[in-house]
């Protein structure tokens, strides 16, 4: 009788949990607003080839888990031509960094190519995971942060003069400075293992900073002459024993034919003692608050997600965790701080209108499997002045409304971007799924594990096999949801010709053509890259700023592309009443990073709209100005005011 009780719980719980479907004529009708055609991406010749890398012998049996991070790509404008359609990509399969055009019909601007880390030391036991975008010498050329697992960071800085983007625009520095090389010339520094990277001034001086989130902890994880050194996570719900959280302060830089960039790295107390060592996939940085400080909002796997409330000074680094209240019926599972989920992704976007940040987070949400659920956090502060007052007193006022939305579950879930795709003025969400892909089903001991002991997780030895041929929800694909009339989402990925069977991980969005609609490009992780060109049938008005700082006039041959406000705040007012919210993104997610463009949907509002700038100047002084604009692409140089170009 217990037993049929129990079935009978069981039944009726999945049909309460479980989400009403769209009609095929409702999805059809949705997904006529959008249309997207697939292009491959261009990548330079490579002679190695792998879906497994080599491990450290303690991991040889999970060689398949290990591998399965390190595709990324970010979309920006790196050549100064004045459109995002310049591409960042990791490759895993070859374990190359190459820039690469975006395929349209300027796309022979120049050849692909790889970024290599010469002259700076390096090994055979390490790999990149991440690119950033971002000008990290302050010369108005964009440079690429590359994160790595085995080594500290790597900044590729653009020279001055050169006629056209190739591996020899670039010199590499290092983003961590110390005496890394060996006495055989090889690289021999910190074993940082990092999967999450963004830009952002945290002190509020003026200059961009980087934050950089590691999941394993310093050790040799992809070393195959070692057998241990290594650990899994001690907890699949509150795991704390992750890779080191590290504040890079920017303390300036040269421009020329040997450029530099110098950053402090500062002592591990720059962050609360909570948020030092959870197993990071992905960081988001923004202002929530209104001072143009930015929030850090980190996603981490087996346990808690920290988000920070920012209250830094010039030259000082300081944010304090909040968390969200406990109330009833509010799990503690879906509150801030206290989640016990698997974050994978993290973006901020108004998906409400009322002029303040919500936020999206994907996690580990694959049914029959482990189904938790992605976090659809709904900002509930009556406006900036109340969050701020939240904030300080330690409160995350938002409200995961996923599960009423239909946004809870999308799969084996990585990277995820808000955008507008159609400027219907609704932001759509992507999110990229997918894990280990291959022919034996491996949900069974996963499942074991799940229910194992945490006293023995944290040795890799008591881990199920995950091999080459193995399959954890390899044929997942990109979701990309719509947000109906009933205020619902609906996943019409497999109507836009979107449902791809490759596991992916990490989105780029930008309109790399100029013609007013967002692209994007997706990172694969068994196959290769994939750009989307936008071409939507009948878009709504736009906004499309370009901001950028004002600097002393930039010296060189080579083209620049003006250095991004990184962090600077734009609210639209459209004539009806209508409130937007965006900001000039320094890099958020997990393998995905977008233009530092800000771009807006408008939907059918008519004429110019009322838009404020907010941001901080290289000093650090903090700006505001309103502006009235026609609907279109705009460029603006922020100093003391905003100056249209």
């Amino acid at each position: 009788m217990t037993g049929v009780i129990a079935l009978v719980v069981v039944v009726v719980s999945y049909f309460v949990v479980s989400l009403p479907q769209s009609s095929a004529e409702t999805r059809n009708a949705m997904a006529g607003k959008y249309s997207f055609a697939e292009h491959g991406v261009a990548l330079p010749a490579s002679d190695k080839q792998q879906s497994i890398r080599p491990v450290n012998q303690a991991y040889k049996h999970i060689d398949a888990w290990i591998s399965s991070v390190g595709a990324a790509v970010a979309m920006n404008d790196l050549d100064g031509d004045g459109l995002p359609n310049d591409l960042c990509v990791v490759d895993p399969r070859t374990d190359q960094v190459i820039v690469t055009p975006v395929p349209d019909a300027r796309g022979d601007r120049y050849a692909p190519f790889e970024l290599k880390p010469d002259p700076l030391p390096v090994n055979d036991v390490m790999a990149p995971m991440g690119c950033v975008p971002a000008d990290l010498n302050e010369d108005g050329r964009l440079d690429l942060l590359i994160y790595m697992w085995g080594r500290t960071p790597v900044i590729h800085l653009q020279e001055a003069d050169h006629t056209g983007l190739s591996a020899s625009a670039f010199t590499a520095v290092e983003a961590v400075a110390g005496d890394n090389k060996g006495s055989d010339g090889r690289y021999d520094g910190p074993q940082w293992n990092s999967n999450a990277a963004t830009v952002a001034d945290f002190d509020g001086d003026g200059h961009d900073d980087v934050f950089v989130g590691n999941y394993f902890p310093d050790s040799p994880v992809i070393d195959p002459s070692k057998n241990g050194g290594v650990v899994m996570n001690h907890s699949l719900s509150h795991a704390q024993n992750g890779g080191g959280k590290h504040i890079l302060l920017g303390k300036g830089g040269t421009a020329g034919a040997n450029p530099t960039a110098r950053f402090e790295a500062l002592p591990a107390d720059a962050l609360p003692e909570e948020a030092r060592n959870g197993w990071t996939l992905a960081v988001s940085a923004n202002d929530l608050d209104g001072d143009l400080l930015p929030e850090l909002y980190i996603a981490n796997d087996f346990g808690q997600d920290r988000l920070l409330h920012n209250r830094s000074e010039p030259g000082k680094v300081s944010f304090a965790t909040v968390r969200t209240d406990r109330t009833p019926g509010t799990p503690k599972s879906k509150r801030i701080g206290d989640d016990s989920f698997k974050g994978m992704g993290v973006d901020f976007g108004d998906t409400n209108h009322d002029g303040l940040y919500d936020m999206f987070v994907s996690n580990l949400t694959v049914g029959w499997g482990i189904v938790e659920s992605n976090f659809h956090y709904v900002n509930t502060a009556k406006d900036k002045a109340d969050l701020q007052t939240r904030l300080r007193d330690g409160e995350a006022p938002f409200e995961d409304v996923s599960g009423g939305n239909g946004t809870a579950w999308s799969g084996w879930s990585w990277d995820n971007k808000l955008a507008d795709f159609t400027n219907r003025g609704e932001l759509d969400i992507t999110v990229t799924n997918g894990f280990i892909r291959g022919a034996t089903n491996r949900w069974p001991q996963l499942q074991e594990l799940a229910m194992a002991n945490d006293a023995v997780v944290a040795n890799p030895f008591y881990w199920p096999n995950a091999n080459a041929g193995d399959d954890l929800a390899g044929s997942e694909t990109l979701h990309f949801f719509v947000k109906g009339d009933d205020g619902r989402y609906t996943d019409l990925a497999p109507e836009l010709g979107l449902a791809v069977p490759i596991p992916t991980r990490g989105i780029a969005t930008g309109d790399a053509d100029g013609d007013g609609l967002l692209d994007f490009a997706v990172a694969r992780q068994y196959g290769e890259p994939v750009y989307y060109h936008n071409e939507a049938p009948d878009p709504g008005g736009f906004l499309n700023l370009k901001l950028t700082r004002e600097q002393a006039r930039t010296t060189g041959s080579a083209k620049a592309a003006g250095s991004p406000a990184t962090g600077a705040q734009v609210t639209v007012t459209t004539s009806d009443g209508r409130k937007y919210v965006q900001r000039v993104d320094g890099g958020s997610g997990h393998g995905g990073k977008r233009s530092t463009e800000v771009h807006i949907g408008l939907g059918d509002a008519k004429g110019a709209v009322a838009v404020t700038l907010e941001w901080r100047d290289r000093q650090g002084e903090v700006h505001k100005q309103e502006l009235k604009l026609d609907q279109g692409r705009h460029e603006f140089v922020l100093g003391d005011t905003a100056e249209e170009k």
